[in-house]
């Protein structure tokens, strides 16, 4: 096994740490409907894409601006983000996977979905952030009132 040096090591902590915060800032900026923090996660050509193909895609971030902003009033979304795998690529590239819990409204009515988001990073000068985000969804279904 290959010994990294002390700083290689340091900066490789560093590097997760960043990329790992990134899902959580996503996570706040859409619970604080801050429009401008999220979209200035992502690169400039950033990308959201699902594999459920009645929901949104968008590229760039007015694309991307547009996109959520048009959900955050209507379906109040409240995502909860757990268990974030990441792996460096090199010293300006990595991806990463980490699962999704989405409290939501939809017709007024609660739902939730679970889902995972396979996410690629860039580092733009000293920051990470979101390449491409393409969420597949587990399970989408609206929460029954029975107890």
């Amino acid at each position: 096994m290959a010994t990294q040096s002390t700083e290689a090591a340091l900066q490789a902590v560093m590097d997760r740490e960043a990329i790992r915060t990134l899902p959580v800032r996503y996570c706040h900026c859409v619970w604080q409907k801050d429009l401008d923090g999220y979209v200035n996660l992502f690169t400039d050509d950033g990308a959201m894409s699902t594999n459920d193909p009645s929901l949104p895609r968008a590229q760039g971030r007015e694309a991307l601006r547009k996109m959520i902003g048009e959900g955050l009033d209507d379906m109040k979304p409240r995502p909860f983000i757990h268990n974030h795998v990441v792996e460096l690529q090199g010293a300006d590239q990595a991806k990463g996977t980490c699962y999704v819990e989405v409290h939501l409204q939809r017709g007024g009515k609660p739902w939730e979905m679970r889902g995972w988001y396979n996410d690629e990073y860039a580092k733009v000068g000293d920051e990470w952030k979101f390449k491409s985000r393409q969420i597949t969804v587990d399970s989408f279904a609206p929460v029954s009132g029975e107890k």
